[in-house]
């Protein structure tokens, strides 16, 4: 199966725990969102999956969907653990937010205006200040906190469609962020929306990334965990053998699958 965008732009995918996940590299990883941020008409919503939403989803049937009717990168070691157990090889590239959003902004030299939701009001300040000194041509609107009243939703949003946003970039943390697109943003508020977890703090320098050669290892977890060990050793001492626990479970299901078509641009319209 594959996912496209309107100018037939098309993804092949591989199955992950029973979400399709597209597998390109970064250039047409690029060049897919790039197409769907300057499309004129329809939407592409796109969510990372990790080994930490991996788990989430694998206990909350409800999220699973939602990441189905999205467009999936693979983002970590973990999934490229997953992809060679089902399929015999790992991603092309770890596509994960942090990386992957600022390296688009820089990709796509067309203005654009890029609306920004989540995160506390001073680091989504800081965040769109200095996304605006790494991307200058385009234009960052902080829309809002991210932990607003959900009841205000509509008029979070209503401010989105005001500023004419070409790019919506939410940073709620998962599940939330992707429910939250799934449920209220439609095709009039943006037409590229990108679910981005911990990317606002990372660009505003409220949390350090890991050395360089620690992220080309794919081991920026472990880096993480070192400098947070209370906040995040459930999610990594725990969460990383549990992941591979579903993973083994899975293939001994018979369950993966080796082909699940292709993702296109033009056939999302929410």
């Amino acid at each position: 199966m594959a996912v496209a965008a309107a100018n037939n732009i098309a993804l092949s995918q591989r199955m992950i725990l029973g979400v399709p996940v597209a597998d390109p590299g970064w250039a047409n990883a690029f060049e897919f969102a790039s197409e769907a941020a300057c499309s004129p008409a329809g939407q592409v919503r796109i969510a990372f999956l990790n080994a930490n939403n991996a788990n989430l989803m694998m206990e909350d049937a409800e999220y699973q969907e939602v990441l189905r009717r999205q467009v999936v990168f693979p983002d970590g070691h973990g999934v490229d653990i997953a992809s060679y157990v089902f399929h015999g090889d790992m991603f092309p590239a770890n596509l994960n937010g942090t990386d992957f959003v600022p390296g688009l902004l820089t990709y796509i030299e067309r203005p654009l205006r890029v609306a920004m939701i989540g995160a506390r009001p001073e680091v989504l300040a800081r965040a769109a200040e200095n996304l605006g000194k790494h991307a200058p041509w385009h234009e960052f609107l902080p829309i809002s906190h991210g932990f607003f009243d959900r009841s205000r939703s509509g008029e979070i949003l209503a401010a989105v469609r005001a500023c004419r946003a070409d790019i919506l970039i939410v940073a709620m943390g998962s599940p939330m962020q992707e429910k939250w697109v799934d449920a209220h943003v439609g095709a009039q508020d943006a037409r590229l929306v990108i679910t981005v977890g911990a990317l606002f703090d990372f660009v505003a320098h409220a949390i350090p990334r890991a050395p360089k050669l620690v992220r080309r290892l794919r081991l920026e977890w472990l880096y993480r965990l070192f400098l947070e060990p209370k906040r995040l050793w459930r999610r990594y001492i725990v969460g990383n053998p549990l992941f591979l626990f579903h993973v083994a479970r899975h293939k001994l299901s018979g369950k993966a699958r080796k082909s699940v078509g292709k993702a296109s641009l033009g056939a999302r319209k929410y």
